[in-house]
């Protein structure tokens, strides 16, 4: 049940006295890593799945008198995440808070505190949870989710040039002190576009929606493909809302034929999205009767579920993601840990508190979270692979291009596994 009202309580763990029937879980990232202090609201919860059985004797609440004897503090970071808000979002902040509380207990430092603040979704509790999180010290925030959450607390933190590691995949929210860790679709369409280009992919079409997303999305397909050598035929936009997609789908699979009458030969069609825009794009490909063996399908991070095989379309289509051995590694973790699957973007909040954890066990305060350490050249190894930081406060990621087929994704061409290497084909 979800508290309705505002108060943040803070719970603190004696680390001394965790309990040894708990399995401490093996370091994903590289590098020493830090036990927790946890604090949230009251009532956060939003669902019955179970957590981790940890001894209560070591988890007491602030208000108790008197508190347990503790390791003085060395490292404070807050947690921002909107665990109080409606629906969804709240189940997805949930998992994501999971995700740090298991990334803490798979390090071993008892001097690392992490304050968890619930924005509630909203720009006023983003901007609420960061001035408390300030007014405890914390020298990182981790978050928040929403692209307006992120703008409003990084407001606050900048007063006091306190950094930001958020998850909005809103690249216009990034910028100085303000990292986005999110799967970023820029980067994305770099990847995919220019492995097609490198497989020898010259005739490209491609299907975006009609929005502020689409147009970037277009913007950095026509200039990679262009970087490569390639050829834009044809671009068709569709409009948010319900079968949209289904007019410029039928549109575009048209554009392909009049270019196959005019001697242009189509090789690669461009479809980034979702299941929501891939099972009705999958439905116009059947009644087209398009063979998507003659033409590449390519798609983005968002292919990257479970059930696209069930599709007949995408099978042989190709998409970027991270190494699905890393994912697949730490879902199984959470799983055992806390009775139910994560949602994928549970990884982000896992990573996000490993860099924390180690840079504060490298660096001593006031130099731990600095611009240099932020974004240094090697970056990070985290559940989804290495990750960095730019100076404009973007991410680039080590991604992988998979291949759907029937039974599964198959790696085609592997991620970078350090950022010492210049290329990836």
């Amino acid at each position: 049940m979800r508290s309705s009202s505002p108060c943040i309580t803070s719970l603190r763990i004696n680390w001394m006295a965790t309990p040894k029937r708990f399995a401490v879980l093996p370091i994903i990232a590289s590098g020493s890593l830090a036990l927790a202090t946890l604090s949230g609201c009251s009532g956060g919860s939003v669902s019955n799945a179970p957590t981790p059985k940890f001894d209560t004797q070591g988890l007491t609440d602030e208000t108790q008198t008197p508190p347990p004897k503790q390791r003085k503090v060395t490292a404070k970071v807050a947690l921002l995440l909107p665990l109080g808000a409606a629906g969804q979002s709240a189940v997805i902040a949930k998992g994501m808070k999971q995700a740090a509380e298991m990334a803490l207990f798979e390090s071993n430092q008892p001097t690392f505190q992490m304050i968890v603040k619930d924005t509630k979704g909203t720009e006023d509790g983003a901007a609420a949870a960061a001035n408390a999180a300030l007014s405890e010290g914390a020298e990182l925030i981790i978050g928040p989710l929403f692209a307006k959450s992120v703008t409003a607390a990084a407001v606050v933190a900048r007063r006091k040039n306190i950094p930001i590691i958020a998850f909005s995949n809103d690249e216009r929210v990034a910028g100085p002190n303000v990292y986005l860790l999110s799967f970023q679709v820029s980067q994305d369409v770099q990847r995919i576009i220019s492995f097609a280009s490198a497989q020898g992919k010259r005739q490209f079409v491609a299907l975006v929606p009609d929005n502020d997303y689409g147009t970037k999305i277009e913007n950095e397909f026509r200039a990679v493909v262009a970087a490569g050598g390639g050829i834009v035929v044809a671009v068709e936009r569709y409009p948010e809302g319900m079968g949209g997609i289904l007019g410029p789908a039928h549109k575009l699979i048209e554009d392909i034929r009049v270019a196959k009458e005019s001697g242009i030969q189509i090789d690669a069609f461009f479809a980034p999205g979702g299941p929501d825009i891939l099972t009705n794009l999958g439905s116009v490909i059947r009644q087209e009767k398009l063979d998507t063996s003659q033409i590449q399908m390519l798609g983005t991070g968002g292919w990257d579920y479970p059930n696209i095989s069930r599709e007949r379309a995408f099978i042989g289509g190709w998409y970027p993601a991270p190494d699905p051995k890393s994912w697949r590694l730490f879902s199984e973790k959470f799983s055992k840990s806390f009775g139910s699957a994560p949602p994928r973007i549970a990884s982000l909040t896992h990573n996000a508190t490993t860099i924390a954890i180690r840079l504060a066990s490298m660096h001593e305060k006031g130099n731990r979270y600095t611009t240099a350490n932020l974004t240094r050249q090697g970056g990070f190894v985290g559940a989804d692979g290495i990750v960095r930081f730019t100076a404009q406060g973007l991410v680039q990621r080590g991604l992988a291009v998979l291949e759907v087929q029937k039974f599964g994704p198959q790696v085609i061409s592997p991620a970078s596994q350090t950022f010492l290497q210049t290329t990836e084909n």
